[in-house]
């Protein structure tokens, strides 16, 4: 863990985050957290209750529960990102990796295994909401294309070969970097800090984003030839990979 300050980016009104578990402790103990911190903070104790917190104000991140009553945390997260990029940083007692992709591939932003620090939490949350923050202030960079690629960051809209993408925010970020450095080799440790923000983490979340992001955009993900694993490396983003529609 780095020595980042666990507060929120400054701006007229704190950024609303929604604590969703149905166990009290810690509940209150992440909310508390994220209260002295500077945010403000609305709990839910299960599925149902989430959603209908989120349908009546929207929140900027949502710290989210896997195991829920009613409704689990990872059907909360589809129905969530398919109303919108709304970041989620998923909690579960659970600590093997199955588990984890498993929250990622439904589009959770980050993937927090209890027992875990809540300061870590605190400058989890700071991070990715800097991140989103900063993205939507800086200029809008022009349209990227490759491969038979197109994305539009002023519209978040991204196709291949003219068919629209359903891409997360992490994976739209990721493709975007991808094409605007062809041909060069990036580890993981450099993706997390130049995509996303992050100076702290598990490496994993690069593979599953990566391994997501071909799922979408290669005729074979099983055999990707445009995010090419580079051994001992990472990957490296091959435009004359692509293969003609």
């Amino acid at each position: 863990m780095n020595s980042m300050e666990a507060a929120p980016p400054r701006e007229t009104a704190p950024a609303r985050i929604l604590v969703v578990d149905d166990d009290p402790t810690v509940s209150e103990v992440v909310a508390g957290y994220l209260r002295r911190a500077g945010f403000a903070v609305e709990e839910a104790g299960d599925g149902p209750a989430a959603l209908e917190a989120a349908g009546r104000a929207r929140p900027d991140l949502v710290v989210l529960d896997l195991m829920l009553p009613g409704i689990d945390g990872l059907e909360v997260c589809r129905r969530l990102r398919a109303t919108g990029p709304v970041p989620v940083i998923m909690l579960t007692a659970r600590g093997d990796e199955d588990d984890r992709i498993t929250g990622l591939e439904v589009g959770a932003d980050d993937y927090v295994t209890k027992p875990f620090s809540p300061r870590e939490l605190v400058l989890r949350v700071t991070s990715v909401l800097r991140r989103s923050r900063a993205a939507g202030a800086a200029p809008v960079p022009a349209p990227l294309t490759g491969a038979g690629l197109s994305l539009d960051p002023a519209t978040h809209r991204a196709t291949r070969h003219g068919a629209e993408l359903a891409l997360t925010l992490r994976e739209f970020d990721l493709l975007a970097h991808f094409l605007r450095h062809p041909g060069r080799a990036h580890g993981r440790e450099e993706l997390m800090r130049e995509v996303w923000g992050w100076d702290f983490g598990d490496l994993s979340t690069v593979t599953v984003h990566v391994r997501r992001l071909r799922a979408k955009i290669e005729e074979d993900p099983a055999r990707p030839l445009l995010i090419q694993t580079v051994w001992g490396v990472g990957y490296r983003f091959e435009p004359g990979g692509a293969v003609a529609a």
